[in-house]
């Protein structure tokens, strides 16, 4: 209730900002456009940042809403944010679950001239529990009861039980960055030739990455990974590689007493040598299991956002996800 009435108050403030401002910002407006072409987009999530880049090019100027190392989970948009997408030409969210704020912010400016995209339309997601049930391991993913559930959607982090995390799956990359690029042809239609060439090249880089996780799949020791946060069921299901999480979908769903032991029993039980952390996920529930099982810790990037370090390193969605890669050969190795 405390966020919806912040939110409410942050919608006023921005409606009388556009209506005192009206004018200048019209005449800002044209004077931007006389000094560049680009249209101006704003996302969330680092795939959707960096995939609207590479398909704009040169004739997109692209801005993402969340800090480094910020959290879509818990985001609230700022008044001076929401009059910055406002004046812009587009704003992409994934649509698939993990930006609550995304459907709060196109209400409030449903009558500006901004185009809102839903880069996951289309996107069937997985269901979660189903997952866990056809791998044989509910007992060491069943991380949520009923007290959990509920104070996770109370903290605005539940997902439900669908898995939101597609873009961690090139295949599904493939569908949200066509996506993008159909949405930038329709907000810019003079750049369509820019933009199917710049979505064919990254087309074929996520059909190579497609092919790389196949590949050291098919000559991996072991297929089970233990993990912190449950993000990881698409490649569960595109390349067979099995998830034992300590978390759940939503870093707030810790196991019980019961539970953590199951997890540290199935751990045992496959041989597991390396426990998973992710950048921006931290868990003490997590550390008890590295302890009991003598892991060695391993990093993942789950790349919902990006660290100031990524940042500054230029690192881009196809570099971190190699670095993945390599941290996956070690995982699944027999040590």
């Amino acid at each position: 209730m405390k966020k919806r009435s912040l939110l409410i108050s942050i919608f006023l403030i921005i409606t009388a900002i556009l209506a005192a401002c009206g004018e200048d910002n019209t005449k800002s407006t044209a004077d931007d456009s006389e000094s560049s072409n680009k249209i101006k987009i704003y996302t969330t999530i680092f795939p959707l940042e960096d995939f609207t880049q590479k398909i704009g090019g040169d004739l997109v100027e692209v801005e993402s809403i969340l800090p480094p190392g910020g959290d879509a989970h818990t985001f609230e948009p700022t008044s001076k944010l929401m009059v910055d997408i406002a004046e812009s030409d587009g704003f992409i969210y994934s649509g698939v679950g993990i930006e609550s704020f995304a459907s709060q912010i196109e209400e409030a400016l449903a009558k500006e001239d901004v185009a809102f995209i839903s880069a996951g339309e289309g996107i069937e997601l997985e269901d979660h529990n189903h997952e866990e049930e056809e791998t044989g391991e509910e007992a060491a993913h069943e991380h949520a009861d009923e007290a959990d559930t509920e104070e996770a959607a109370h903290d605005g982090h539940d997902h439900g039980d669908t898995d939101p995390h597609v873009w961690l799956d090139p295949v599904l990359s493939i569908t949200l960055a066509e996506n993008i690029k159909q949405s930038l042809i329709e907000i810019h239609p003079e750049g369509k030739e820019t933009f199917e060439e710049n979505f064919q090249q990254l087309k074929s880089q996520l059909e190579d990455l497609d092919q790389s996780f196949k590949d050291l799949v098919k000559t991996a020791d072991k297929k089970e990974i233990l993990v912190s946060h449950a993000a990881y069921g698409y490649w569960e299901k595109r390349y067979g590689i099995e998830q034992i999480s300590v978390l759940g979908l939503s870093p707030t769903e810790e196991p019980s007493q019961k539970e953590l032991k199951e997890i540290i029993d199935v751990a045992n039980e496959h041989d597991i040598n390396y426990i998973i952390f992710e950048t921006n996920v931290s868990s003490n529930v997590t550390d008890i299991v590295q302890s009991e099982i003598g892991a060695e810790a391993l990093h993942l990037s789950n790349l919902e956002t990006v660290t100031e370090e990524d940042l500054n390193n230029n690192e881009d969605y196809f570099s971190i996800m190699n670095k993945n890669l390599e941290t996956l050969k070690k995982a699944l190795s027999a040590k």
